[in-house]
């Protein structure tokens, strides 16, 4: 009994394939699974598809990204502290706030580095620094 005939038999009984068959089906099988839709990133259409990922969208807003990522523990858009700190009149630096907001602080902060780009992360930053200091 061969492996074929053992994994396949009512087909065995018709036709066992010989190995040159069972090679170019296997090749034949490996090459669609390659090629599918699902493997492959979106490729962009129309407009984007001359973009590229360093340009920057045309519009981030970063009061909407901090209040939907952000806001959750910096309380009233960052205004008072919560779970973390009141970020408006913060007197770090812009380079601290980016990699506090990139990578994190360990049982604190969680990274947002493969949440957010750049530009994402420059709009937070910037919404963090127009926030009034006295409030």
């Amino acid at each position: 009994m061969t492996l074929f005939s053992f994994m396949f038999p009512r087909v065995a009984r018709y036709a066992a394939p010989t190995l040159p068959t069972a090679l170019l089906a296997a090749a034949l099988i490996a090459s669609l699974s390659a090629n599918s839709p699902a493997q492959q990133p979106d490729k962009p259409h129309g407009d984007d598809a001359a973009k590229t990922e360093d340009e920057p969208p045309q519009e981030v807003d970063g009061e909407t990204l901090f209040a939907t990522s952000c806001g959750w523990c910096h309380q009233q858009g960052g205004r008072v502290a919560g779970r973390g700190p009141k970020l408006a009149g913060s007197k770090k630096d812009d380079a601290y706030i980016v990699n506090r907001i990139k990578y994190g602080k360990q049982g604190a902060m969680p990274s947002f580095e493969k949440t957010f780009n750049d530009f994402q992360i420059v709009s937070i930053l910037q919404y963090i620094r127009s926030l009034p200091a006295d409030e």
